[in-house]
């Protein structure tokens, strides 16, 4: 008998042995959609390859990264593609991503990024933290009552404030809703400036600058593919800029409550090996939120319209 318990025990010891190995050398393909290509989105994918690379190791992963170049039917065959490929998970990064991700879908895990309200992208009412969908990830809501606080405090005597947001962008409509209910609050008139596209952005915010006194540019992906166009007419029209994000502040704003971007996506990273190695459910895997922001300032633009920051504040590099 305690022969045959030997034999049972260096069987099982064997088994766990060429599991082990297997474990250590399988293979990962990860595909990864941004909408877009900007600073932002940019950081945030870095911050995912870097995270997961670290983890896994450079020659157990291979990422398949692809940019939908701000396109939703883009982001459809690009999703599909990754379907077809059976990719082991699928990183989207922005809303319209994550989105045509979640449709092309329901058994490959999906993990988002740099995406707003998971809610609200997904059409999931009673949230709760979690999607219950084979989705999860990282949302980069900065603070928006933190966001509404910095912009009374940097424009007191403001009366009217225009939100300046892309409609095609459901993530910056609930922005906007958010916000608006803070800034009220405050005794400003809200405004909201609707772009269908970088077509009519232009005439969109020579508008805004037309009927208020400072305008607040949310997390919007097509707002930070074309800052210069905004700086354009704000700069000449002697409207300041509040910015949801650094790389929106960086290129038309004076001032952000902002995130790490770099760090959005590292945090997403860290939750793809836990899903791919550990067997984490991300079905109800909560959705992680944006680390600290910090009070950003653009000193390039604050110099060229004459405000002056608090000294709490750290000018954008």
């Amino acid at each position: 008998m305690k022969k045959i318990l030997s034999i049972i025990v260096a069987l099982c010891m064997c088994l766990a042995c060429i599991s082990g190995t297997a474990a250590e050398d399988k293979n990962y393909t990860v595909g990864v959609l941004q909408l877009i290509q900007h600073v932002a989105l940019d950081a945030a994918t870095q911050g995912f390859v870097d995270a997961l690379t670290e983890k896994l190791g450079a020659d157990h992963v291979t990422f398949d990264i692809q940019n939908a170049s701000g396109d939703s039917a883009n982001c459809t065959t690009i999703a599909n593609g990754f379907v077809s490929a059976n990719v082991d998970l699928i990183m989207a990064n922005a809303t319209p991503a994550l989105q045509a991700c979640a449709a092309a879908t329901v058994d490959i895990p999906i993990l988002g990024t740099s995406v707003t309200d998971y809610a609200t992208a997904l059409d999931i009412d009673n949230w709760n933290g979690s999607t219950g969908l084979n989705i999860s990830g990282t949302c980069d809501l900065a603070p928006m009552q933190g966001q509404a606080d910095m912009l009374h405090e940097l424009f007191p005597d403001a009366a009217k404030v225009g939100l300046l947001y892309c409609s095609a962008e459901p993530n910056s409509l609930y922005q906007v809703n958010v916000i608006t209910e803070y800034l009220t609050a405050y005794g400003y008139e809200c405004k909201p400036f609707a772009f269908a596209d970088s077509n009519d952005l232009a005439s969109v915010t020579q508008n805004a600058c037309d009927e208020c006194d400072v305008l607040y540019v949310p997390t919007d992906n097509t707002a930070a593919s074309y800052t210069e166009t905004i700086a354009n007419v704000t700069i000449p029209a002697g409207k300041p800029v509040v910015a949801g994000e650094e790389g929106i502040c960086k290129g038309c704003g004076v001032a952000t409550l902002s995130i790490s971007y770099y760090d959005l996506g590292y945090a997403t990273g860290l939750m793809a090996y836990e899903v791919l190695v550990n067997g984490a459910d991300v079905s109800t895997l909560p959705v992680e939120t944006a680390p600290n922001a910090v009070k950003e300032y653009n000193a390039d633009m604050c110099a060229t319209l004459g405000i002056t920051v608090p000294e709490d504040y750290v000018a954008i590099q």
